[in-house]
């Protein structure tokens, strides 16, 4: 055997070996977690899964154990404004659902200083006083679709000129 053909092989080998490691991996993460592995608190916030936890995907069971853990971790504040959210989202329809998942998407690709830059002025807005808030959406609800785009290019653009 050459000497390129022994290095191939042990390429491959090498190759087969992490991609085993890795499948292993991704097995073992998605096991199952027993119902009776859970803590307490845990199981009274998932309680109405309780009957059908066993039959739930192992992914879809470490994602309801980590909100839960997130719930547990939660102040009463934060408890009622996830409710307020929850009840925000059960009422919206389909498609106001997929555009929201698709902004949350676009948010979530934009650079980390881009969104804080949008974090920031959100929060800045939240702070206005509900009059001024209003006025706000009245003035965005009154401009065109142009208007609105020249006004994302100033955001976008801080120190360019106010077009008129």
């Amino acid at each position: 055997m050459t000497s390129n053909c022994r290095q191939a092989t042990r390429w491959s080998r090498a190759i087969l070996a992490a991609l085993w490691l890795v499948l292993a991996q991704a097995a073992l993460a998605q096991q199952a977690t027993p119902w009776s592995s859970l803590s307490a608190d845990q199981q009274r916030v998932l309680k109405q899964y309780s009957g059908q936890w066993d039959s739930l995907p192992p992914g879809r069971q470490a994602t309801l154990s980590r909100g839960a853990d997130r719930w547990l971790s939660m102040t009463p504040d934060q408890r009622d404004v996830a409710k307020q959210r929850f009840q925000q989202w059960q009422s919206m329809t389909p498609q106001q659902r997929d555009q929201l998942r698709d902004r949350w998407r676009k948010f979530q690709s934009l650079p980390p200083e881009e969104q804080n830059r949008i974090r920031q002025g959100f929060q800045h807005f939240q702070q206005m006083p509900p009059a001024q808030r209003q006025q706000l959406q009245e003035r965005w609800r009154r401009m065109t679709p142009q208007q609105r785009q020249q006004f994302h290019m100033r955001l976008h653009t801080p120190h360019a000129p106010r077009p008129r």
